[in-house]
């Protein structure tokens, strides 16, 4: 109830009468909020809607909306012409969403440049391709289970969209599209994860219009989504159980994380237990099974996050000792917020249109945390998903003189830093940056914020003072339930 106080308020802030109307280029805005799911915060902005053809070879066919805000700079009256696009990551999360939670590391670019946010067409308020019949992200279904889920997803969007026509190729022209709408000339484009395929399309059609580049999480143009999300895992999982092992109270107490989530793996294939927890979300007493599934989905989303990751050696020692409701609860309400974030539909129309051709099972992935999981329910589902077009030269590295800044986090188990290295050599007048300790995202992390603020200023990657980067602090293993060592 606190909670809901605190957004109310917020909200009624952020959208107080002396907000005034605003026009961008030739889109007039109207005062609004922005909030994320599980989010008490908000950011005040103006928004608008966009038509645009559905598909664009038929421009007198059905249009759909694209949700756009519009941030303004601090400093209107100065703001310089060059506004800010974020791409959000997924595929399939919204950029109105995804920015208050991200606001932080825009603070610096905010203070003399316009934030644009488009909902990418499919997610967010862009005619959201999502499915009303809950699924959790965490556990994945088996192939014929992905196929009935899909069959019924594909049947209820048929009312109001083509999927056909929600792919990165699509969505790269809608960024256009609004950046003339806004009288732009140039934009400097910020993709998050997924949002760095799309900003690499945007630079390679649109080089005149692309000013700068920020790739965080970088993930080439050659990955095929979904190939090798198990081996990454894999990598990442070593880096980040390897702190515990440096940690003497960590290694003394908890042992061996590796070991630990191993042999539970084995436990829940040969016996899952029935465990009693109590929901996270909603404070009731439940039971239920503990599953192999749960607990690999809960590892991979914890991955991504340092924080989070830091509890798993304690979480793998409860469950060694007998005590999985904490695991359960975690991926439980893990699984909650994730089908909340995610426009299902619009992932499958990139991933199916532009990877599900390639999506192959590995036989070195047989024992990994995930095993080919991922490609055999995706495979399922892209055998019923309407396909868009890939143009010939998608898997083409970017090769561009825009001036590009590619991060990666050290620990990231999806897209890690040799990805940011692969695209790097095609860009002379790009700089990939490791942030050590770091996982997925990390725009926002120590004084990343700065140093992308000074880069979109400057234009110029090589000459960024990046000393402050060696000061990030490894994030320490829990060791206890009242947090890490002091």
């Amino acid at each position: 109830m606190r909670r809901l106080l605190i957004t109310a308020i917020l909200l009624a802030a952020a959208c107080a009468p002396d907000a005034q109307a605003r026009k961008l280029g030739s889109l007039e805005f109207e005062p609004c909020s922005l909030s994320a799911p599980f989010s008490g915060g908000a950011t005040a902005a103006q928004c608008t809607t966009l038509r645009v053809p559905e598909n664009p070879a038929a421009p007198t066919g059905r249009k759909i909306g694209l949700k756009i805000a519009w941030v303004p700079a601090e400093r209107e009256d100065a703001a310089e012409p060059d506004p800010v696009m974020m791409l959000a990551g997924g595929p399939g999360q919204s950029a109105w969403e995804s920015y208050p939670q991200a606001a932080a590391a825009f603070a610096e670019i905010h203070k003399k440049r316009h934030i644009i946010l488009v909902d990418q067409r499919g997610t967010g308020g862009s005619n959201a391709l999502t499915c009303k019949e809950a699924f959790d992200e965490t556990e994945l279904p088996s192939p014929g289970a992905a196929r009935g889920y899909t069959q019924r997803c594909l049947a209820a969007l048929s009312t109001h969209a083509d999927p056909r026509f929600y792919t990165t190729t699509e969505a790269i022209q809608d960024l256009d599209t609004v950046r003339l709408a806004i009288g732009a000339k140039q934009v400097n484009l910020v993709g998050i994860s997924y949002g760095t395929r799309v900003a690499q399309q945007y630079a390679a059609k649109y080089p005149a219009s692309t000013r700068t580049l920020v790739l965080d999480s970088v993930a080439p143009n050659s990955l095929v989504l979904g190939n090798e999300f198990a081996r990454n895992l894999e990598d990442a999982l070593d880096l980040q159980f390897a702190l515990c092992a440096k940690t003497p109270a960590c290694a003394q107490r908890l042992g061996d994380p590796r070991a630990k989530l191993r042999a539970l793996m084995a436990k829940l294939e040969a016996d899952p237990p029935l465990v009693s927890y109590r929901d996270g979300m909603t404070g009731e007493s439940r039971q239920e099974k503990l599953t192999p599934a749960l607990v690999a989905g809960l590892v991979r989303m914890y991955a991504y996050m340092p924080l989070a990751s830091s509890l798993l050696p304690l979480q793998l020692n409860e469950a060694a000792n007998g005590r999985y409701d904490g695991l359960m609860a975690l991926s439980k309400m893990l699984g909650e917020q994730m089908s909340e974030s995610i426009a299902l539909g619009m992932q499958l129309s990139v991933i199916c249109s532009e990877d599900g051709s390639e999506l192959k099972a590995n036989p070195a992935d047989a024992g990994t945390l995930l095993g080919n999981d991922f490609a055999a329910y995706l495979t399922a589902q892209c055998a019923i998903w309407p396909k868009g077009r890939r143009p010939a030269d998608f898997r083409a590295p970017l090769k561009t003189d825009v001036p590009a800044l590619l991060l990666s986090g050290e620990f990231d188990p999806v897209t890690p830093p040799r990805y940011g290295d692969a695209v790097a050599k095609a860009l002379p007048n790009g700089r990939h940056l490791v942030l050590r300790g770091q996982g997925h995202n990390v725009i926002g992390a120590g004084c990343m914020p700065r140093l992308m603020a000074q880069f979109i200023d400057t234009a110029d990657a090589k000459k960024l003072d990046v000393e402050c980067l060696a000061k990030l602090p490894y994030t320490p293993p829990f060791t206890g339930f009242y947090g890490w060592e002091p």
